[in-house]
């Protein structure tokens, strides 16, 4: 999670100008957008309907649950007062939100990062558990927040456990060491007998956590991160962490701190540095990405704005390309996968009071209102997702509640933002295996990129029960766009499900006054004869549809 102080918007501000990788040409580039080519097996169609080729036989991966995870960081009101809030008259005996508790587990989050984000960079685990009387409260120095620590690992990984998520856990390498990370997976993960997880035991815990997944870091290239240090120093201290911690559990698998964003003046030399050192040791990468329809990023300019899932695609292939260049340098046989745990449009909750916490506790920290076309873009970054999802095995959407959120809640309730939904549809229909589409659609001009296709399309077919899925991105701002499925193998039983987001206002917001404002609509019933499906999906618009084969 990026702290967007004024120092570090200097910082960012130079990197641009400075770096090839803060360029427009970096950022795209030809490769990622010509003809809107970015998107698997996709090809210019000047006149026509749009056509999707489908062959349930030809897939590109199977997807992993965990490409669609998320976040919770010790930032504004993501823990007190959103997951958590004991004296809400909405929350259990544990101070669970309930209802927060009942959206999670419908959506199915599978995973979810926890504590940071940059507060995980000066984060003392041992504050957190124990005797809730005896936790001290401190000074967050990344967010300039009192942190009260009545919310820590045990009560998390409780909350996930009636979350029906898993845990991906920070740990600290900005002011922690190799040999605290280490305890925390002895807290964690073994049973008895040894002075960590006899503490955990003491605390009420008698069965261990068996937690998979880790994070060595957070953003330790960045400037404004507690701890920040050069590639190879982090290199290092990450190679130790991981033997250290797999002395423990020999079972883990553990995620290198990769570059912050291709804004960094060291994007993609710090991986590379980093994976130089600790490669053998660790099982993925991660990668972060905001986006926002800004001067910085688009100049206000909404079609660029709906193509910026290209750019993430290409951020992707870049990262692929130096963890395989790191794997023949080491004639490694193990292939690196990554982790995108940081994604999400986030652009006007960057300065000011919005990411200054003031010393206060759960002040209102970053808490974006999204509209329309920010859930547009949410489903086009899906849509990228899923198309990568040979290589990427985890990403998390950033944050889960009220901090640059798709859930917010008040004191009566939760509101669900417009991104909510294109998250939710693919919690809810990407399964079994993306497919490897054709994709032919007319394109536009973006300045400064090549064409950009109107339609953008990804799939998902799952053998085992015959549902195939197609979420589908039209970006043309001022009309319909005509579709067309050739169904290559066989055309389907019926359609089970189409539903679709538009409206005509793309400036349009949910909130608690006006909370569905923008919803999905049932879109009308498409036509099949033959092999071929034919509908038609709006203007601006994101629609998910699913058929029984």
């Amino acid at each position: 999670m990026n702290r967007f102080s004024a120092s570090r918007r200097r910082f960012l501000r130079r990197a641009s100008s400075a770096a090839v990788a803060g360029s427009a040409s970096a950022l795209f580039g030809s490769t990622a957008v010509s003809g809107g080519l970015a998107q698997s097996g996709s090809a210019v169609r000047a006149n026509g309907p749009a056509r999707v080729y489908v062959d349930s036989r030809r897939t590109i991966a199977p997807i992993d649950r965990n490409l669609f995870g998320s976040f919770l960081e010790h930032l504004g009101r993501a823990i007190y007062e959103g997951v958590y809030d004991p004296g809400s008259k909405l929350s259990d005996p544990n101070g669970f939100r309930k209802d927060v508790l009942a959206e999670i587990r419908q959506l199915g989050v599978p995973i979810i990062r926890y504590p940071g984000g940059n507060f995980v960079s000066g984060y003392n685990w041992l504050d957190g558990v124990g005797p809730k009387k005896d936790r001290p409260r401190v000074l967050d120095r990344a967010w300039d927040t009192i942190e009260s620590n009545q919310f820590g690992t045990n009560e998390f990984l409780a909350w996930c456990r009636v979350a029906g998520a898993q845990p991906l856990m920070g740990l600290n390498l900005g002011t922690g060491t190799a040999e605290q990370a280490a305890a925390l997976v002895e807290y964690c993960n073994l049973e008895k007998g040894t002075r960590w997880s006899d503490l955990r035991r003491q605390h009420g815990v008698p069965d261990p956590y068996k937690i998979e997944h880790w994070c060595l870091g957070n953003e330790m290239d960045g400037p404004w991160q507690i701890g920040h240090m050069s590639a190879t120093e982090y290199g290092l201290k990450a190679a130790d962490a991981a033997r250290q911690m797999r002395y423990v559990d020999p079972s883990l698998k553990l995620i290198a701190c990769g570059s912050s964003g291709p804004l960094m003046p060291t994007y993609l030399e710090w991986d590379r540095e980093v994976l130089e050192q600790c490669y053998q040791y660790v099982d993925g990468l991660s990668l972060h990405r905001y986006f926002g329809n800004n001067e910085r990023d688009t100049g206000g300019d909404t079609p660029k704005y709906l193509a910026m899932n290209l750019s993430m695609e290409r951020q992707i292939a870049e990262t692929i390309a130096v963890c395989d260049l790191v794997r023949g340098h080491k004639r490694s046989p193990k292939k690196l996968w990554l982790s995108f745990d940081e994604w999400n449009v986030w652009y006007r909750t960057t300065g000011g009071d919005a990411v200054d916490g003031r010393r206060q506790q759960a002040p209102h920290l970053l808490e974006e209102v999204y509209n329309l076309e920010d859930a547009l873009l949410v489903g086009g970054l899906i849509n990228s997702l899923l198309r990568n999802a040979d290589r990427v095995k985890i990403a998390c959407l950033a944050q889960l509640i009220n901090v640059i959120a798709p859930i917010m809640t008040d004191a009566n309730g939760i509101l669900r933002q417009t991104i909510y939904y294109p998250y939710s549809w693919a919690l809810q229909f990407a399964r079994g295996a993306v497919l490897d589409l054709l994709v032919q659609s007319s394109t536009y001009d973006v300045a400064g990129l090549d064409q950009v296709a109107h339609v953008d399309v990804a799939g998902a077919f799952d053998p085992s029960d015959g549902k195939l899925c197609l979420f589908i991105l039209n970006r043309d701002l001022s009309k319909s766009h005509d579709v067309e499925v050739v169904w290559e193998d066989a055309p389907p039983a019926r359609l089970i499900a189409a539903s679709v987001l538009a409206g005509d206002d793309l400036k349009a917001t949910n909130s608690f006054a006006a909370p569905q404002r923008v919803v999905p609509q049932a879109l009308a019933a498409p036509a099949t004869g033959g092999a071929k499906t034919k509908f038609e999906v709006p203007a601006h618009s994101y629609t998910v549809m699913q058929w029984l084969l």
